[in-house]
Protein backbone atom coordinates (compact mmCIF):
# COMPACT_ATOMS: atom_id res chain seq x y z
CA UNK A 1 0.00 0.00 0.00
CA UNK A 2 0.89 3.02 -0.52
CA UNK A 3 -0.05 6.85 1.19
CA UNK A 4 2.39 9.32 -0.04
CA UNK A 5 6.29 9.22 0.79
CA UNK A 6 8.12 12.75 0.98
CA UNK A 7 10.80 13.31 -1.36
CA UNK A 8 12.68 15.70 1.47
CA UNK A 9 12.58 12.86 3.52
CA UNK A 10 14.06 10.40 1.58
CA UNK A 11 17.27 13.23 1.19
CA UNK A 12 17.30 13.10 5.31
CA UNK A 13 17.44 9.64 5.05
CA UNK A 14 20.34 9.15 2.48
CA UNK A 15 22.73 11.65 4.08
CA UNK A 16 22.95 10.43 7.55
CA UNK A 17 26.27 8.92 7.78
CA UNK A 18 26.65 5.37 8.06
CA UNK A 19 28.68 5.83 11.37
CA UNK A 20 25.11 6.07 13.00
CA UNK A 21 24.24 2.66 12.01
CA UNK A 22 26.42 1.37 15.01
CA UNK A 23 23.82 2.40 17.56
CA UNK A 24 22.26 -0.49 19.68
CA UNK A 25 19.08 -2.17 18.37
CA UNK A 26 15.78 -1.06 19.46
CA UNK A 27 15.83 -3.84 22.08
CA UNK A 28 19.13 -2.83 23.39
CA UNK A 29 22.41 -5.26 22.77
CA UNK A 30 21.98 -6.82 26.13
CA UNK A 31 20.73 -10.23 24.73
CA UNK A 32 23.13 -13.66 24.03
CA UNK A 33 22.37 -15.42 21.06
CA UNK A 34 21.58 -18.39 23.07
CA UNK A 35 19.53 -16.45 25.46
CA UNK A 36 16.04 -14.93 25.83
CA UNK A 37 15.48 -11.58 23.28
CA UNK A 38 12.99 -9.01 23.34
CA UNK A 39 12.58 -7.95 19.99
CA UNK A 40 11.25 -4.45 18.72
CA UNK A 41 8.87 -4.83 15.60
CA UNK A 42 7.39 -1.68 14.30
CA UNK A 43 4.39 -2.61 12.33
CA UNK A 44 2.76 0.17 9.72
CA UNK A 45 -0.36 -1.60 9.08
CA UNK A 46 -3.95 -0.31 9.65
CA UNK A 47 -4.38 -0.10 13.24
CA UNK A 48 -7.94 -1.02 12.92
CA UNK A 49 -8.59 -3.62 10.23
CA UNK A 50 -5.11 -5.11 9.88
CA UNK A 51 -3.08 -4.79 12.64
CA UNK A 52 -4.65 -7.11 15.47
CA UNK A 53 -4.15 -9.82 13.20
CA UNK A 54 -0.34 -8.77 13.10
CA UNK A 55 -0.05 -9.15 16.48
CA UNK A 56 -1.52 -12.18 16.65
CA UNK A 57 1.05 -13.75 14.36
CA UNK A 58 3.52 -11.67 16.43
CA UNK A 59 2.07 -14.35 19.40
CA UNK A 60 2.20 -17.34 17.50
CA UNK A 61 5.69 -16.83 16.86
CA UNK A 62 6.26 -16.41 20.23
CA UNK A 63 4.48 -19.83 21.08
CA UNK A 64 6.75 -21.07 19.28
CA UNK A 65 10.10 -19.27 19.85
CA UNK A 66 9.70 -19.08 24.19
CA UNK A 67 13.10 -17.45 24.28
CA UNK A 68 12.22 -14.94 22.02
CA UNK A 69 9.34 -11.96 22.83
CA UNK A 70 8.01 -9.67 20.54
CA UNK A 71 7.25 -5.79 21.57
CA UNK A 72 4.94 -4.99 18.95
CA UNK A 73 4.69 -1.31 18.11
CA UNK A 74 2.10 0.12 15.46
CA UNK A 75 3.41 3.08 14.18
CA UNK A 76 0.58 5.21 11.57
CA UNK A 77 2.03 4.86 8.07
CA UNK A 78 2.06 8.46 6.78
CA UNK A 79 4.58 8.70 10.08
CA UNK A 80 6.52 5.31 9.74
CA UNK A 81 9.27 6.77 7.03
CA UNK A 82 10.05 9.64 9.12
CA UNK A 83 10.03 8.12 12.41
CA UNK A 84 12.07 5.15 10.99
CA UNK A 85 14.82 7.19 9.71
CA UNK A 86 15.44 9.24 12.79
CA UNK A 87 15.74 6.09 15.05
CA UNK A 88 17.83 4.25 12.30
CA UNK A 89 20.30 7.92 12.35
CA UNK A 90 20.48 7.71 16.24
CA UNK A 91 18.72 5.21 18.70
CA UNK A 92 15.84 3.67 19.30
CA UNK A 93 15.47 1.66 16.24
CA UNK A 94 13.61 -1.61 16.22
CA UNK A 95 14.92 -4.59 15.31
CA UNK A 96 12.91 -5.26 12.72
CA UNK A 97 9.86 -3.49 10.51
CA UNK A 98 7.43 -3.58 8.11
CA UNK A 99 9.11 -1.67 5.32
CA UNK A 100 6.87 -0.28 2.49
CA UNK A 101 8.75 -1.32 -0.87
CA UNK A 102 9.64 2.51 -1.68
CA UNK A 103 11.65 2.32 1.23
CA UNK A 104 13.64 -0.48 1.45
CA UNK A 105 16.48 0.32 -1.18
CA UNK A 106 16.63 3.70 0.26
CA UNK A 107 17.37 2.37 3.51
CA UNK A 108 19.68 -0.25 2.13
CA UNK A 109 21.54 2.59 0.39
CA UNK A 110 21.60 4.40 3.57
CA UNK A 111 23.47 1.54 5.17
CA UNK A 112 20.44 1.03 7.88
CA UNK A 113 19.40 -2.68 6.51
CA UNK A 114 20.86 -6.24 6.93
CA UNK A 115 21.65 -8.12 4.29
CA UNK A 116 19.38 -11.39 4.07
CA UNK A 117 21.41 -13.62 1.80
CA UNK A 118 22.11 -16.63 3.42
CA UNK A 119 20.31 -15.76 6.33
CA UNK A 120 17.10 -17.93 7.66
CA UNK A 121 14.64 -14.95 6.68
CA UNK A 122 16.03 -16.06 3.22
CA UNK A 123 15.46 -19.59 3.16
CA UNK A 124 12.43 -19.38 1.00
CA UNK A 125 13.39 -17.07 -1.29
CA UNK A 126 12.66 -19.30 -4.40
CA UNK A 127 9.57 -19.73 -3.05
CA UNK A 128 8.63 -15.73 -3.41
CA UNK A 129 7.04 -14.19 -6.69
CA UNK A 130 10.74 -13.43 -8.55
CA UNK A 131 9.67 -9.87 -9.60
CA UNK A 132 9.12 -9.08 -5.56
CA UNK A 133 12.30 -10.53 -4.61
CA UNK A 134 14.16 -8.55 -7.07
CA UNK A 135 12.17 -5.13 -6.00
CA UNK A 136 13.41 -5.94 -2.42
CA UNK A 137 17.07 -6.03 -3.77
CA UNK A 138 19.72 -2.88 -3.95
CA UNK A 139 23.03 -3.76 -5.56
CA UNK A 140 22.98 -6.93 -5.83
CA UNK A 141 21.90 -8.17 -1.92
CA UNK A 142 18.38 -9.05 -0.78
CA UNK A 143 17.28 -6.47 2.04
CA UNK A 144 13.82 -7.68 2.65
CA UNK A 145 11.40 -10.48 2.60
CA UNK A 146 8.80 -9.84 0.28
CA UNK A 147 5.55 -9.53 3.17
CA UNK A 148 2.60 -8.49 1.28
CA UNK A 149 2.17 -7.67 -2.16
CA UNK A 150 -0.49 -5.38 -4.00
CA UNK A 151 -1.62 -3.37 -7.10
CA UNK A 152 -3.85 -0.87 -8.70
CA UNK A 153 -6.81 -2.17 -10.06
CA UNK A 154 -10.34 -1.55 -11.69
CA UNK A 155 -12.80 -1.92 -9.01
CA UNK A 156 -16.47 -1.57 -9.77
CA UNK A 157 -19.88 -1.73 -8.80
CA UNK A 158 -21.44 -4.56 -10.98
CA UNK A 159 -24.87 -3.76 -10.44
CA UNK A 160 -24.56 -0.02 -11.06
CA UNK A 161 -23.08 -0.97 -14.10
CA UNK A 162 -25.85 -3.48 -14.87
CA UNK A 163 -27.94 -0.69 -14.39
CA UNK A 164 -26.42 1.41 -17.02
CA UNK A 165 -26.54 -2.16 -19.57
CA UNK A 166 -23.19 -2.48 -19.14
CA UNK A 167 -21.62 -6.25 -18.47
CA UNK A 168 -17.82 -6.20 -18.71
CA UNK A 169 -15.54 -3.50 -17.18
CA UNK A 170 -13.70 -1.23 -19.27
CA UNK A 171 -10.64 -1.82 -21.42
CA UNK A 172 -9.49 1.32 -22.24
CA UNK A 173 -9.75 5.06 -20.46
CA UNK A 174 -11.93 6.33 -23.59
CA UNK A 175 -14.14 3.29 -23.02
CA UNK A 176 -14.79 4.17 -19.20
CA UNK A 177 -15.32 7.66 -19.91
CA UNK A 178 -18.49 5.52 -22.64
CA UNK A 179 -19.65 4.11 -19.57
CA UNK A 180 -19.32 6.69 -16.90
CA UNK A 181 -21.46 8.95 -19.03
CA UNK A 182 -24.07 5.91 -19.21
CA UNK A 183 -23.72 5.08 -15.38
CA UNK A 184 -24.78 8.88 -14.36
CA UNK A 185 -27.75 8.72 -17.45
CA UNK A 186 -29.14 5.38 -15.95
CA UNK A 187 -28.29 4.82 -12.50
CA UNK A 188 -27.85 8.57 -11.61
CA UNK A 189 -24.67 8.34 -10.04
CA UNK A 190 -21.29 9.25 -11.15
CA UNK A 191 -20.05 5.86 -12.92
CA UNK A 192 -15.70 7.29 -11.74
CA UNK A 193 -13.99 8.54 -8.92
CA UNK A 194 -10.12 9.28 -9.54
CA UNK A 195 -7.90 10.11 -6.70
CA UNK A 196 -6.70 13.52 -7.27
CA UNK A 197 -3.48 15.00 -6.86
CA UNK A 198 -1.68 11.02 -5.85
CA UNK A 199 1.11 10.70 -8.03
CA UNK A 200 1.15 7.00 -7.34
CA UNK A 201 -3.14 6.79 -9.10
CA UNK A 202 -1.85 8.47 -11.79
CA UNK A 203 1.08 5.75 -12.83
CA UNK A 204 -1.63 3.88 -14.49
CA UNK A 205 -2.09 6.88 -17.24
CA UNK A 206 1.66 6.86 -17.66
CA UNK A 207 2.06 3.51 -18.71
CA UNK A 208 -0.51 3.48 -20.87
CA UNK A 209 1.35 5.31 -22.87
CA UNK A 210 4.56 3.46 -22.63
CA UNK A 211 6.39 5.45 -20.48
CA UNK A 212 7.36 6.34 -16.84
CA UNK A 213 8.35 9.12 -14.34
CA UNK A 214 11.76 8.26 -14.95
CA UNK A 215 14.03 6.02 -17.24
CA UNK A 216 16.32 4.65 -14.70
CA UNK A 217 18.49 2.43 -17.01
CA UNK A 218 19.80 4.83 -19.02
CA UNK A 219 19.51 7.47 -16.18
CA UNK A 220 17.07 10.14 -17.77
CA UNK A 221 13.69 12.39 -16.55
CA UNK A 222 11.09 11.21 -18.97
CA UNK A 223 8.27 13.13 -17.28
CA UNK A 224 8.02 15.76 -19.63
CA UNK A 225 8.66 13.28 -22.59
CA UNK A 226 5.45 13.80 -25.20
CA UNK A 227 4.00 10.48 -24.22
CA UNK A 228 3.66 11.51 -20.35
CA UNK A 229 2.10 14.82 -21.44
CA UNK A 230 -0.38 12.79 -23.28
CA UNK A 231 -0.62 10.21 -20.08
CA UNK A 232 -1.24 13.45 -17.79
CA UNK A 233 -3.63 15.06 -20.20
CA UNK A 234 -6.28 11.93 -20.29
CA UNK A 235 -5.54 11.48 -16.40
CA UNK A 236 -7.04 15.17 -16.42
CA UNK A 237 -10.01 14.54 -18.50
CA UNK A 238 -11.31 11.97 -16.06
CA UNK A 239 -12.03 14.40 -13.73
CA UNK A 240 -14.08 16.49 -16.59
CA UNK A 241 -15.97 14.12 -18.71
CA UNK A 242 -19.39 13.77 -18.75
CA UNK A 243 -20.23 11.15 -15.13
CA UNK A 244 -16.78 11.57 -13.93
CA UNK A 245 -16.58 12.74 -10.28
CA UNK A 246 -14.90 16.41 -10.31
CA UNK A 247 -11.65 16.58 -8.78
CA UNK A 248 -10.89 16.69 -4.85
CA UNK A 249 -7.96 17.94 -3.49
CA UNK A 250 -9.33 17.77 -0.10
CA UNK A 251 -7.41 16.76 2.72
CA UNK A 252 -10.13 14.50 3.33
CA UNK A 253 -10.11 13.37 -0.53
CA UNK A 254 -9.33 9.28 -0.15
CA UNK A 255 -11.72 9.09 2.50
CA UNK A 256 -14.41 10.67 0.42
CA UNK A 257 -13.57 8.56 -2.44
CA UNK A 258 -13.91 5.45 -0.55
CA UNK A 259 -17.31 6.35 1.34
CA UNK A 260 -18.92 7.12 -1.92
CA UNK A 261 -17.98 3.78 -3.32
CA UNK A 262 -18.85 1.77 -0.63
CA UNK A 263 -21.97 3.24 0.09
CA UNK A 264 -22.78 3.22 -3.75
CA UNK A 265 -22.62 7.01 -4.94
CA UNK A 266 -20.43 5.95 -7.20
CA UNK A 267 -19.88 3.03 -9.54
CA UNK A 268 -15.78 3.06 -10.32
CA UNK A 269 -12.59 3.23 -8.36
CA UNK A 270 -9.02 3.01 -9.24
CA UNK A 271 -7.73 0.93 -5.97
CA UNK A 272 -5.77 -1.30 -4.35
CA UNK A 273 -6.51 -4.85 -2.38
CA UNK A 274 -5.85 -2.97 1.00
CA UNK A 275 -9.29 -1.48 0.75
CA UNK A 276 -11.08 -4.89 0.33
CA UNK A 277 -11.95 -5.47 4.04
CA UNK A 278 -13.37 -2.08 4.24
CA UNK A 279 -15.30 -2.20 0.59
CA UNK A 280 -17.11 -5.43 2.24
CA UNK A 281 -18.07 -3.47 5.16
CA UNK A 282 -20.13 -0.78 2.56
CA UNK A 283 -23.90 -1.63 2.13
CA UNK A 284 -23.31 -1.35 -1.56
CA UNK A 285 -21.01 -4.42 -1.39
CA UNK A 286 -22.87 -6.64 1.66
CA UNK A 287 -22.94 -9.22 -0.89
CA UNK A 288 -19.15 -9.68 -1.90
CA UNK A 289 -19.98 -11.15 -5.42
CA UNK A 290 -21.00 -7.09 -6.20
CA UNK A 291 -17.25 -6.31 -6.40
CA UNK A 292 -15.82 -6.56 -9.63
CA UNK A 293 -12.18 -5.93 -10.09
CA UNK A 294 -10.58 -5.21 -13.18
CA UNK A 295 -6.99 -5.03 -15.11
CA UNK A 296 -6.61 -0.82 -14.85
CA UNK A 297 -7.76 0.63 -18.47
CA UNK A 298 -4.84 0.85 -21.06
CA UNK A 299 -4.30 4.50 -22.70
CA UNK A 300 -3.70 5.08 -26.72
CA UNK A 301 -1.11 2.19 -27.17
CA UNK A 302 -3.20 -0.31 -25.87
CA UNK A 303 -1.07 -0.59 -22.97
CA UNK A 304 -2.46 -1.12 -19.36
CA UNK A 305 -0.26 -1.31 -16.26
CA UNK A 306 0.21 -0.28 -12.61
CA UNK A 307 2.43 0.10 -10.41
CA UNK A 308 3.36 -2.87 -7.97
CA UNK A 309 3.46 -2.33 -4.16
CA UNK A 310 3.61 -3.94 -0.80
CA UNK A 311 5.73 -3.97 2.00
CA UNK A 312 8.94 -6.39 2.71
CA UNK A 313 9.93 -7.30 6.49
CA UNK A 314 13.51 -5.68 6.71
CA UNK A 315 16.26 -5.83 9.57
CA UNK A 316 17.97 -3.24 11.18
CA UNK A 317 22.03 -3.19 10.50
CA UNK A 318 22.43 -1.50 13.68
CA UNK A 319 21.23 -4.37 16.18
CA UNK A 320 23.44 -6.43 17.83
CA UNK A 321 24.50 -10.14 16.82
CA UNK A 322 21.47 -12.10 19.41
CA UNK A 323 18.71 -9.04 17.68
CA UNK A 324 19.59 -9.76 14.17
CA UNK A 325 18.93 -13.88 14.84
CA UNK A 326 15.85 -13.25 16.26
CA UNK A 327 15.18 -10.93 13.90
CA UNK A 328 15.90 -13.25 11.36
CA UNK A 329 13.79 -16.12 12.65
CA UNK A 330 10.88 -13.43 13.45
CA UNK A 331 10.68 -12.54 9.39
CA UNK A 332 10.88 -16.53 8.00
CA UNK A 333 8.27 -16.86 10.39
CA UNK A 334 6.15 -13.80 9.54
CA UNK A 335 7.28 -14.19 5.30
CA UNK A 336 6.03 -18.28 5.60
CA UNK A 337 2.97 -20.16 3.55
CA UNK A 338 1.08 -20.52 6.58
CA UNK A 339 1.58 -17.05 8.26
CA UNK A 340 0.65 -15.56 5.33
CA UNK A 341 -2.24 -17.28 4.20
CA UNK A 342 -3.45 -16.57 7.67
CA UNK A 343 -3.06 -12.63 6.95
CA UNK A 344 -4.42 -13.02 3.68
CA UNK A 345 -7.86 -14.37 5.26
CA UNK A 346 -8.16 -12.46 7.42
CA UNK A 347 -7.10 -8.85 6.31
CA UNK A 348 -7.92 -9.95 2.23
CA UNK A 349 -4.02 -8.84 1.64
CA UNK A 350 -2.05 -10.47 -1.53
CA UNK A 351 0.32 -12.98 -0.68
CA UNK A 352 3.84 -12.78 -2.32
CA UNK A 353 4.23 -16.52 -2.70
CA UNK A 354 2.24 -18.86 -4.72
CA UNK A 355 1.88 -21.92 -2.00
CA UNK A 356 0.02 -19.39 0.34
CA UNK A 357 -2.47 -18.83 -2.19
CA UNK A 358 -4.53 -21.93 -1.07
CA UNK A 359 -8.38 -22.90 -1.78
CA UNK A 360 -9.19 -21.30 1.23
CA UNK A 361 -7.56 -17.75 0.32
CA UNK A 362 -8.55 -17.86 -3.25
CA UNK A 363 -12.30 -18.43 -1.99
CA UNK A 364 -12.12 -14.82 -1.16
CA UNK A 365 -13.04 -12.64 -4.65
CA UNK A 366 -11.61 -9.65 -3.65
CA UNK A 367 -7.99 -11.91 -3.26
CA UNK A 368 -8.72 -14.03 -6.46
CA UNK A 369 -9.94 -10.83 -8.39
CA UNK A 370 -6.27 -9.17 -7.62
CA UNK A 371 -4.19 -12.40 -8.01
CA UNK A 372 -5.45 -12.62 -11.54
CA UNK A 373 -4.56 -9.50 -12.62
CA UNK A 374 -0.86 -9.26 -10.28
CA UNK A 375 0.52 -10.51 -13.28
CA UNK A 376 0.54 -7.09 -15.38
CA UNK A 377 1.76 -5.05 -12.35
CA UNK A 378 4.98 -2.98 -13.07
CA UNK A 379 7.60 -3.88 -11.09
CA UNK A 380 9.36 -0.70 -9.40
CA UNK A 381 13.27 -0.08 -10.49
CA UNK A 382 16.00 -0.84 -8.69
CA UNK A 383 16.19 2.86 -7.61
CA UNK A 384 16.39 4.01 -3.82
CA UNK A 385 14.84 7.59 -5.15
CA UNK A 386 11.87 6.48 -6.79
CA UNK A 387 9.23 6.45 -4.53
CA UNK A 388 10.30 9.59 -3.49
CA UNK A 389 9.14 10.61 -7.21
CA UNK A 390 5.50 10.58 -6.03
CA UNK A 391 5.53 13.22 -3.96
CA UNK A 392 6.17 15.58 -6.25
CA UNK A 393 4.42 14.45 -8.99
CA UNK A 394 1.33 14.46 -7.12
CA UNK A 395 1.77 17.79 -5.50
CA UNK A 396 2.06 19.59 -9.17
CA UNK A 397 -1.04 16.93 -10.44
CA UNK A 398 -3.01 18.88 -7.35
CA UNK A 399 -2.12 21.96 -9.64
CA UNK A 400 -2.98 20.84 -12.97
CA UNK A 401 -6.43 20.01 -11.85
CA UNK A 402 -7.25 23.22 -11.40
CA UNK A 403 -5.89 25.18 -13.97
CA UNK A 404 -2.16 24.97 -14.16
CA UNK A 405 -1.48 23.82 -17.49
CA UNK A 406 -0.06 20.16 -17.92
CA UNK A 407 3.23 21.14 -19.19
CA UNK A 408 4.18 23.42 -16.98
CA UNK A 409 3.33 21.01 -14.02
CA UNK A 410 5.53 18.12 -15.16
CA UNK A 411 8.08 20.69 -16.01
CA UNK A 412 8.03 21.71 -12.33
CA UNK A 413 8.23 17.70 -11.84
CA UNK A 414 11.08 17.86 -13.73
CA UNK A 415 12.91 19.84 -11.80
CA UNK A 416 12.50 18.91 -8.60
CA UNK A 417 13.60 15.20 -10.12
CA UNK A 418 16.62 16.81 -11.41
CA UNK A 419 17.37 17.73 -7.46
CA UNK A 420 16.44 14.68 -6.29
CA UNK A 421 18.79 12.31 -9.30
CA UNK A 422 21.77 13.75 -9.88
CA UNK A 423 23.29 12.39 -13.25
CA UNK A 424 19.70 11.97 -14.42
CA UNK A 425 19.79 14.16 -17.79
CA UNK A 426 15.99 15.87 -18.23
Amino acid sequence: MRRGIAASALVVALAVSMAACGSSGGSGSDGKADGPVTLTYWDTSNATNEAPNYQELAKKFEAANPNIKVNFVNVPFDQAQNKLQTAMGAKGAPDVFRSDVGWTAAFAKAGFLEPLDGTPAAADASAFQPSLIQQAKYDGKLYGVPLVTDTLGFLYNKDLFAKAGITDAPKTWDELKTDAAAIKDKAGVDGFWLKAADGYYAMPFLFGEGTDTVDAANKKITITSPEAVKGIETYKSMFTSPGTAKADVTTDAYAHMMDAFNSGKVAAIIQGPWEITNIYKGSAFADKKNLGIAPVPAGSTGKAGAPTGGHNIAVYAGADKAHKAAAEKFAAFMTSAESQAFIAQKNSTLPTRSDAYTADVKADPGIAGFQAILGSAKPRPELPEYGSLFDSLGTNLGKAVQGTSTQDALNTVATDYAKLLPGFAK
